[in-house]
């Protein structure tokens, strides 16, 4: 996914059965945290590792995270708990739909094969141009598309 993260989070968000304040940044955190490691795979990794090797883009660390943390909030702070479970499902979304084109590490930390459900060929000049052009870009649009209806939908009422 190049462009669907942020919004995906927003669906997320506005299809969860429950309010909370807290549930719309969670889940917009969420859905974004992950690729915040571009910012070292561009400046200290000038691009040598493919960002999804990165912790951040791990589930078996956020697995591993989410079981520390969400018994704890279930015991001491149970108003905290659902914005958690937004955030938690927020960035296992983003693995999920990078797993469509881009590969991510579900063996980790057991193997380190990148799965991808689809192979993005680099047939254009510029890798970016590879996506947009391949037919799952029209996955991310009707993300988009969901998206601005729902918000469409709030904005009426």
């Amino acid at each position: 996914m190049l462009t669907a993260h942020l919004p995906s989070g927003y669906v997320l968000a506005r299809l969860a059965p429950e309010k909370h304040r807290l549930l719309m940044p969670a889940a917009l955190i969420g859905a974004v945290l992950p690729d915040f490691d571009m910012l070292w795979f561009h400046f200290v990794d000038q691009g040598s590792i493919h960002h999804h090797r990165y912790w951040v883009h791990v589930p078996a660390f956020w697995g591993a995270i989410a079981a520390l943390i969400l018994p704890v909030l279930a015991l001491f702070a149970r108003s905290q708990l659902l914005p958690a479970l937004m955030f938690f499902a927020a960035l296992f979304l983003h693995m999920v739909l990078d797993t469509i084109g881009g590969g991510i590490l579900w063996g980790a930390p057991f193997n380190d094969h990148l799965y991808t459900l689809v192979h993005v060929p680099a047939v254009q000049s510029h890798w970016v141009l590879s996506f947009l052009l391949h037919w799952t870009f029209v996955l991310e649009l009707g993300i988009w598309a969901l998206a601005l209806y729902l918000w469409r939908k709030r904005s009426r009422i």
